[in-house]
């Protein structure tokens, strides 16, 4: 019989950390986090508002001279009242 190869010993990677270690990767983590929260408001509230025209922009600027934005305010109402129905 032919003698066993041995295998290659397997070289065993240890990580280790301190608490305070452990704490500054968490608020690395949480950092990151409260950005990406932040960035993901801040995209979805410029998703959600309608465009500002740049024709009130245009009018407004050359009336009043200062460059200040003018937003309309969209207002919705309910067309009809919900009947309550009492049995």
């Amino acid at each position: 019989m032919a003698p066993r190869k041995r295998k290659k010993a397997v070289k065993k990677i240890k990580f280790q950390l301190t608490r305070s270690g452990i704490f500054g990767i968490a608020v690395v983590c949480f950092c990151i986090f409260l950005w990406m929260f932040l960035v993901g408001v801040w995209a979805g509230q410029s998703l959600l508002y309608p465009p500002v025209k740049s024709s009130s922009l245009s009018h407004a600027s050359a009336a009043g001279g200062q460059g200040q934005q003018v937003l309309e305010v969209i207002q919705l109402e309910a067309k009809k009242k919900k009947k309550i129905i009492s049995h």
